[in-house]
């Protein structure tokens, strides 16, 4: 295993370890992670094997299963079998709308009367409507034969892309091998980040309390109840807000990947972990309009929603660098948002080196980085070791903060193509769908920022 370096307390640690079922791998050409003859690949801690009973034990599942079999049972939920295997599901009853032009309040509340609708939602020409009465089919019909209407299609609904089980073990001394692994130490002796470039989270909300966050954070923004707080009620965002920016070399908790760096919450994944692409959308307009440089989207699923496609598009246009999570069901299937061309996508590793055997793959993933036991902050002011491309996606989010605060100057398309360049290449010799270019390197990527 590995050498060990300074382990870190994580008091009242909650641990979610993953159990992940092996895949078998074609025969190929390989590139791994030399742990002898490498030494900036080593990670430098090894877990105690002694359990402790102040570790909070959560009962978890790996890649939604609850939560999909929660929704396929779902009396409002419709699904969409894109194979075998993998599906997506949109709310029954509501519809997202875009129009040429705007529309007058009386020609909306005469819309609102012929579709007997209970509830209507507005972000600039686009509408999220829910009627009393007709289908979601029957909306769709009534809405695309409307001359003023440029699409109209389901409010599809996204998840997060955590994959978390818990193991018997526990640890009395928890430790983050995802830093060392990525060369984040000697990244920072070139850049610990800068406040003045912020960094959205969209996603669950952050715990606007934790002590290892409340310094870190601006104002953010509740996509779900507009008249509440981006508070986190589910853990997720939080989870992910820490791996990025959790308060560095202050004697608590974990160290974020940027010192320095702001962090922006925005919520539009209710309590369950999932969300909709109407909300979602909004979130990222909100985050590109109130001064997200980046933005991190540890969420998705199979559909290539129109209303989540021109929100990516109005972000990266405003030169926002836009992260995503790949997923966590151990297929080719592209996974949006990740799979957007304006977005990096991320895959996940494990200690080991070799890709987790929950993560998605295929032609789209951009790079890998770690995401298997990460620990970081939770929510209630609480510590966590989750498993899921959710978890490897902030690291790359938080290399990208790292690198605008290097050299501001550079666009979203250089800083996504640092990332690219700079990564270390594992797996197949060249870029592969198992781990697109190779495992971030945040040390490189910052001296080539530096040099542009």
């Amino acid at each position: 295993m590995f050498r060990r370096t300074r382990p870190l307390m994580l008091i009242g640690l909650a641990l979610l370890l993953i159990i992940g079922v092996a895949r078998m791998m074609p025969d190929r050409e390989i590139r791994t992670l030399d742990r002898n003859t490498i030494d900036m690949r080593k990670v430098n801690v090894e877990p105690s094997q002694e359990p402790t009973s102040r570790l909070m034990h959560l009962n978890n599942d790996p890649s939604n299963n609850r939560l999909v079999s929660k929704l396929n049972h779902h009396s409002e939920v419709q699904i969409i079998n894109h194979n075998e295997d993998d599906q997506s599901h949109y709310y029954e009853h509501e519809a997202t709308v875009k129009f040429k032009t705007e529309i007058s309040d009386e020609r909306l509340a005469q819309i609102n009367k012929e579709i007997d609708a209970s509830k209507s939602d507005k972000l600039a020409n686009l509408y999220m409507f829910r009627s009393n009465s007709k289908t979601t089919h029957q909306m769709l019909l009534y809405f695309r034969g409307l001359e003023e209407v440029e699409y109209a299609e389901p409010n599809f609904i996204l998840l997060q892309n955590e994959a978390v089980v818990p193991n018997d073990t526990y640890y009395q001394e928890q430790y983050q091998w995802n830093l060392p692994v990525i060369e984040t130490e000697k990244g920072w002796n070139i850049s610990k980040g800068d406040k003045n470039v912020v960094i959205a989270v969209v996603d669950t909300g952050v715990d606007l309390d934790h002590p290892d966050l409340k310094h870190k954070l601006v104002e953010g923004y509740n996509a779900i109840d507009e008249k509440a707080t981006p508070d986190d009620d589910n853990g997720h965002g939080t989870h992910v807000a820490g791996i990025i920016a959790s308060e560095t070399n202050n004697h608590e908790g974990v160290a974020g990947i940027t010192w320095y760096n702001q962090i922006m919450p925005v919520k539009t994944l209710a309590k369950d972990g999932y969300g909709y692409t109407f909300d979602i959308a909004k979130g990222i307009v909100w985050a590109t309009d109130h001064g997200a440089d980046v933005i991190n989207l540890s969420l998705g699923n199979y559909q290539p929603a129109t209303v989540l496609k021109e929100a990516i598009q109005y972000a990266y246009d405003k030169g926002v660098v836009l992260i995503a999570a790949s997923g966590n069901d151990n297929t080719n299937q592209p996974s949006y948002p990740a799979a957007f061309d304006q977005v990096l996508s991320v895959s996940a590793i494990g200690y080991s080196g070799e890709r987790a055997s929950f993560s998605n793959y295929g032609n789209y993933i951009d790079v890998v980085a770690p995401g298997v036991d990460i620990p970081s902050t939770y929510f209630q002011n609480q510590y966590a070791a989750l498993s899921g491309t959710s978890m490897a996606s902030p690291h790359v989010t938080g290399l990208a903060g790292l690198i605008l605060s290097t050299n501001p100057t550079l666009s979203n398309k250089e800083v996504m193509d640092i990332i690219r360049s700079s990564s270390y290449d594992i797996g197949e010799v060249g870029k592969d769908e198992y781990f697109g270019e190779g495992l971030i390197d945040v040390n490189r990527a910052l001296a080539a920022a530096k040099q542009k």
